[in-house]
């Protein structure tokens, strides 16, 4: 499935006037596609994650699942779309102190309601996969910040999102591990063969992605195929 920003509009109050943070953004990620997002900080790059990933409704333009265009169905549906197609990698994976790594991925499928013994099985693979499959029973103080991030990005492979959207999701660790982190993310993606978003200020990890989009002022300045 793919995901497509179509006109893409977004400004807030700023004074007396409005602050554009998109301004027409028109952006495609195929099926199976893994593209980096750069820009500046304040560039929209965020914004941009929140409204593909249907937590910030647009001003103006349409976002579109597939064949589905998110913004013309209702808060109820937009709520089942995000939890059934969408899978999101955080900055910090803010992680349950309580719950062990399993656990966390688990918890996934049970707001789904769907918490079977399958789901209990995927959830060990896709830690198994992450490189995670001797750290299950382990809490997050007693994991290191790539182990944690790696939880997060099973978690958001949890119900097999067909887009899978990442915030900066190395910002925080040291280069070695940024990158692996990144590895990881973009291969178990390409697996699943979800349309991929992922936004990074690391030109080496850009260069992993099958294309580069770079974000300006709200707007798409430019693109290039790694």
């Amino acid at each position: 499935m793919s995901l497509h920003l179509e006109n893409v509009s977004v400004a807030v109050p700023d004074g007396t006037g409005r602050r554009v943070l998109l301004d027409e953004v028109d952006l495609t990620v195929r099926a199976g596609e893994t593209v980096a997002l750069s820009g500046a900080s304040g560039s929209g790059k965020s914004t941009l994650v929140a409204v593909a990933g249907l937590l910030r409704s647009p001003d103006t333009g349409r976002v579109l699942l597939g064949d589905v265009d998110a913004t013309s169905v209702s808060a109820r549906r937009r709520t089942r779309l995000r939890g059934d197609l969408v899978g999101i990698v955080y900055q910090s994976p803010n992680l349950l102190p309580a719950l062990t790594a399993r656990e966390q991925v688990e918890v996934v499928a049970h707001i789904a309601g769907r918490l079977d013994r399958a789901a209990r099985r995927r959830a060990v693979e896709l830690l198994e996969q992450v490189g995670l499959g001797d750290r299950l029973d382990a809490r997050p103080a007693e994991l290191s910040g790539g182990e944690r991030q790696r939880v997060g990005i099973a978690r958001a492979l949890m119900n097999a999102p067909t887009i899978v959207l990442a915030d900066e999701p190395t910002a925080s660790l040291d280069p070695e591990r940024g990158h692996a982190v990144m590895d990881v993310l973009i291969s178990e993606a390409r697996r699943a063969g979800a349309a991929t978003l992922v936004v990074t200020h690391d030109p080496d990890q850009a260069a992993r992605a099958d294309r580069r989009v770079h974000l300006q002022r709200g707007r798409v300045l430019a693109e290039s195929t790694t």
